[in-house]
C-alpha cells in the first residue's frame, strides 16, 4: 500500500521526496508553493524533474496540495487570481511527476447556494480548458466548517459530471472531514462504500487524507488528530484500510509530526493496522 505523509519542500522538491522515502513512505503530499499565498511561483524545473525521476525509481507516488486561500466557488471578480493560482499549482505538480493537485471543494458566502456550485463549474471549465498536463485536479470533501458545501459524495460526483472536462478531475477523500461532516460515522464504511460505488465516486478516487478527528462525529469541525488519538479510533480505520478502493492509491497523513520531527512511527502504525486487518481477513 502507498502510505505516507505530508512533507515540507524545504530544500526543494527532490529533497521532499527523499525525506518521505527516508521515513518508510511510498506516498507523500507537499505544497508546491506557499500554502498561504495565491501569488504565482517561479520554480526550478530541474529540481522538479529530479523529484519526478527519484519517485519513479523508488516507486513513490506524490500529490500536491493547493494553497488554502484557493476557493473555486468565488464570484467572477475574483476568478482570475484563482485561475492563475490553480494553473500554477498544476504546472508545478505535473513537473514533479505528481498524480494530482488536491483542491478544497470551495466555499460560497452568497445567499443563493446554487450559485456557488455554478461558480465552481465555471472556474474549473476555464482552468481545465487550458490545462493539458497529466496531473489531475483532485476535489477534496470538506468538513462543513463555515459552509456545508462539498460535504457529500453526491456533490463531488455531480460537479465532476457537470464539468466539460471530467476526465481531468478526480477525488481526494479526507477521513477527518468525512467524519466531522457526517458523511461517515466511523461504523458505516460499508454503507459509504456502497453509496460511493453507485455514484461512481470510488472509480475516480485518487488519494486519501488519513486523519483522525479531534471532535466528535457531525461536529463540522476541521481539526485533525493523529491516528488512534481522536474520536475515530484505530479500529475504525482498519475497515477503511481494507477497502479495495484504497489499495493502489496514496494514503497520506496530515497529522502532527512525532518528537523526531517525522511521521516515521505513525506511518509504521498505519501499515500495521492494514496488515492486521489482512491477517484477520485471511483467517
Amino acid at each position: 500500500m502507498y502510505i505516507g505523509s505530508h512533507v515540507s519542500i524545504k530544500g526543494g522538491y527532490v529533497e521532499a521526496a527523499k525525506r518521505a522515502f527516508g521515513m518508510g513512505a511510498y506516498a507523500f503530499q507537499y505544497f508546491p508553493k506557499n500554502p498561504k499565498s495565491l501569488n504565482p511561483k517561479s520554480f526550478d524545473s530541474r529540481d522538479a524533474a529530479a523529484c519526478a525521476k527519484f519517485c519513479a525509481e523508488k516507486g513513490l507516488i506524490s500529490i500536491g496540495h493547493a494553497p488554502y486561500p484557493l476557493n473555486l466557488a468565488v464570484e467572477e471578480d475574483m476568478e482570475k487570481i484563482m485561475l492563475e493560482a490553480l494553473l500554477n499549482g498544476l504546472e508545478i505538480t505535473d513537473a514533479c511527476g505528481s498524480i494530482g493537485l488536491v483542491v478544497h471543494f470551495g466555499k460560497y458566502a452568497g445567499k443563493e447556494a446554487l450559485q456557488g456550485y455554478k461558480n465552481i463549474i465555471r472556474l474549473m471549465n476555464r482552468a481545465l480548458r487550458q490545462w493539458h498536463g497529466k496531473t489531475m485536479v483532485l476535489l477534496e470533501n470538506q468538513a462543513g466548517e463555515g459552509t456545508q458545501m462539498g460535504t457529500t459524495l453526491e456533490e463531488l460526483t455531480q460537479v465532476r459530471d457537470l464539468c466539460d472536462y471530467p476526465e481531468k478531475i478526480g477525488f481526494c477523500l479526507d477521513t477527518c472531514h468525512a467524519f466531522a461532516s457526517g458523511l461517515w460515522n466511523g461504523d458505516d464504511w460499508e454503507v459509504v462504500q456502497e453509496r460511493g460505488e453507485k455514484l461512481g465516486f470510488f472509480e475516480q478516487l485518487k488519494a486519501v487524507h488519513l486523519n483522525d478527528s479531534l471532535y466528535p462525529h457531525g461536529s463540522l469541525r476541521d481539526r485533525h488528530a493523529n491516528i488512534g488519538h481522536g474520536f475515530i479510533g484505530n479500529h475504525r480505520f482498519v475497515e477503511l484500510l481494507n477497502s479495495p478502493h484504497v489499495q493502489q492509491i496514496p494514503i497520506v497523513l496530515e497529522t502532527a509530526a512525532a518528537a523526531d520531527g517525522t511521521h516515521r512511527s505513525e506511518i509504521a502504525h498505519v501499515k500495521k493496522l492494514a496488515e492486521d486487518n489482512e491477517l484477520n481477513a485471511f483467517h
